[in-house]
C-alpha cells in the first residue's frame, strides 16, 4: 500500500535541492535529475519511459488517489509526498499545473544511441538553437509531424530547461532526440546515407522542387546567424521558402513547420 510523506516548511533540504533542480542546469547535469510539472507533461514522460523518483502533490489541487492513478501503469515506484500551497507556490514553474511535480531522471542523448528505425527516414536538425521557446516550438512541430528524430548541433541549452518542457508542452518527452557538435551530427547524417538540406538564403532552390522521399535532413539555424559555412559546405541542396513581403526570413519555427510538412506531403504522410 502507497502512503505520502508531508513537506510543510519552505526551508525544508529536498525543496531547497528541487529549486536548485529548477534554476540551474549545471545542477540538473550534475545529478542527472529534472522537474516535470503538470499532468500532461508527467503523462508524455512517462510514455516516454522517463522514471520518476519522487512525485509531489498539493492536495487541495489534486488527492492522493488521483495522483498514484498517474503512475499505476509505470514501472517507476517515487516517493509520494504531500507538500502544503505555500510549498507548491514556491516550488511551481507556473500556477496552472493541477498541484503536481515530479522529479525525473533525465536520458542520455548521444548520437551512438540513437536507433533510426525506417529506411529512409525523416530528420530535423537545428543548429545552435538558443531560445527555449523556439526549441519547445521546434520539438511540437516535431512531435506533430511525427520525425524520426530532431538532432541538435552545437547545443546551446539545456534540454531540461523548465521552459522547453513547458514550451514544448511536453513533447521533449515523446521525440528522439541527441545531440553533438556539428561535425559529429554531419559525420552521423552521412553514415546513415542521410541526404542534408540546409535552410539558406543563397544558391537556394525553392522548397517544393526538392525531393524529400528519400533519407532526408532538414536543417535550420537560428535567425540572427543563420547556419554556419560547415553545415551549407555539407548540404545536398540549399532549400529556400519563398517570401513575398518586405522581409527575408520568419521564425524558425514557422520555416521548419513549412519544410517538414511539405516532406510529409511528398511521403503521402507516413
Amino acid at each position: 500500500m502507497h502512503k505520502s510523506k508531508q513537506i510543510s516548511s519552505v526551508q525544508n533540504t529536498l525543496v531547497k535541492k528541487i529549486l536548485l533542480l529548477k534554476e540551474k542546469s549545471r545542477e540538473r547535469k550534475k545529478t542527472g535529475l529534472f522537474i516535470v510539472e503538470g499532468q500532461r507533461e508527467i503523462q508524455l514522460a512517462l510514455k516516454g519511459g522517463y522514471h520518476f523518483d519522487t512525485v509531489l502533490f498539493q492536495p487541495e489541487l489534486i488527492d492522493f488517489k488521483e495522483t498514484l492513478s498517474l503512475f499505476e501503469s509505470s514501472s517507476s515506484t517515487p516517493d509520494y509526498i504531500e507538500i502544503s500551497k505555500e510549498v507548491y507556490q514556491k516550488l511551481a514553474y507556473r500556477q496552472t499545473t493541477e498541484g503536481i511535480l515530479a522529479i525525473a531522471q533525465s536520458k542520455p542523448t548521444l548520437l551512438s544511441e540513437l536507433k533510426l528505425g525506417k529506411k529512409n527516414p525523416l530528420i530535423l536538425v537545428a543548429e545552435a538553437p538558443e531560445k527555449p521557446g523556439n526549441i519547445g516550438a521546434l520539438l511540437r512541430t516535431a512531435d506533430a509531424a511525427n520525425l524520426d528524430a530532431v538532432l541538435i548541433a552545437n547545443p546551446k541549452t539545456d534540454l531540461y530547461n523548465p521552459n522547453i518542457i513547458r514550451s514544448s508542452v511536453g513533447c521533449v518527452f515523446t521525440n528522439h532526440i541527441a545531440m553533438g557538435s556539428s561535425t559529429e551530427v554531419i559525420d552521423f547524417l552521412k553514415a546513415q546515407n542521410i541526404n542534408i538540406y540546409c535552410a539558406a538564403l543563397s544558391a537556394s532552390e525553392t522548397y517544393t522542387e526538392t525531393d524529400f522521399k528519400p533519407g532526408s535532413a532538414i536543417v535550420v539555424g537560428t535567425e540572427a546567424d543563420g547556419l554556419s559555412e560547415e553545415w551549407l559546405d555539407s548540404s545536398k541542396q540549399n532549400i529556400i521558402i519563398p517570401m513575398q513581403g518586405e522581409i527575408d526570413s520568419m521564425n524558425v519555427s514557422v520555416s521548419a513547420a513549412i519544410l517538414i510538412f511539405e516532406a510529409k506531403r511528398q511521403r503521402n504522410f507516413k
